[in-house]
């Protein structure tokens, strides 16, 4: 198998080029990729810095740079050391000027601008923070969503990933001897989502848990039956009250939090229609 070294640059934070990234690797099973990550990358000689391990792992590279000087000394040097680079960024930004009749900004890292949209994606991320576990489920009204399965369904990271995404969620464990608050079952704003997985993967992924945390008793925890049983239970309480099922068995999670985006939206698209209101 070959192994590619990919090359990321950036001159600001480099969140939008490590997704990108992400993205498109994802589309290639079992690729052996060494990612070096190179964010705010604003001068030529911090571009020069990092030269050395470049031309020492020559691959791919991959950059954002809005400086023109700086791009000019990258693309020159990847140049000579025979190394591909690819402005990621280039082609909708070109695209995007043709439409919009302007020239694009070039000042690094502008969009992660402290505007509105970042205060709001960092109250959310307060809120799905303090309000996970089941805990807090006085404040459930004023969720986005509220994530439900029992213990180690992802609710957790998935609901810190739509946090950063923008959205308030809570999450609660469904646990056989303890029933939800009834809260759960009154709420109106929310969007409601069960998440479950096969009982083969809760198992294993519990009993790793255990492991990890020194535990070498034989618990109900990581038993098959007794996963089987909590399975069911959470299945049961997703029917009777209509909430949508998302199988987490064989999903990311940015691919779990990508379909409950989609349900969201779709719900409030119809509750739109419902009163007549914008489409």
């Amino acid at each position: 198998m070959v192994r590619l070294h990919l090359h990321l640059v950036s001159d600001s934070t480099g969140e939008t080029l490590e997704m990108i990234a992400k993205a498109a690797l994802a589309r290639f099973e079992d690729a052996d990729v060494v990612r070096h990550f190179w964010p705010m990358v604003r001068s030529q000689q911090h571009l020069d810095r990092i030269m050395p391990t470049l031309q020492d792992n020559p691959g791919l590279v991959l950059y954002t740079l809005v400086n023109d000087d700086t791009r000019a000394r990258l693309e020159d040097r990847c140049h000579a050391l025979g190394i591909t680079a690819v402005p990621v960024l280039d082609q909708v930004t070109e695209a995007l000027e043709a439409k919009l009749g302007q020239e694009a900004h070039g000042k690094p890292g502008r969009q992660h601008i402290l505007d509105e949209a970042y205060f709001n994606r960092v109250e959310a991320i307060q809120f799905t923070i303090a309000h996970d576990d089941g805990v807090l489920h006085e404040d459930w009204e004023e969720a986005d969503m509220l994530l439900a399965g029992v213990s180690r369904s992802s609710k957790t990271p998935t609901s810190i990933y739509l946090a950063n995404r923008g959205y308030k969620v809570a999450n609660i464990p469904l646990v056989v001897e303890s029933p939800p608050p009834q809260a759960l079952y009154n709420l109106k704003r929310p969007l409601i989502v069960g998440l479950t997985s096969s009982p083969e993967r809760l198992v294993q992924i519990r009993r790793n848990r255990l492991l990890s945390l020194n535990e070498n008793k034989q618990t109900a925890y990581a038993d098959e039956d007794r996963v089987r049983e909590e399975v069911k239970f959470a299945r049961r309480i997703f029917a009777d009250k209509g909430w949508p099922i998302i199988d987490v068995t064989r999903r990311s999670i940015e691919e779990t939090a990508a379909a409950i985006i989609k349900l969201y939206n779709e719900r409030d698209l119809q509750r739109a229609e419902k009163i007549g209101g914008p489409v």
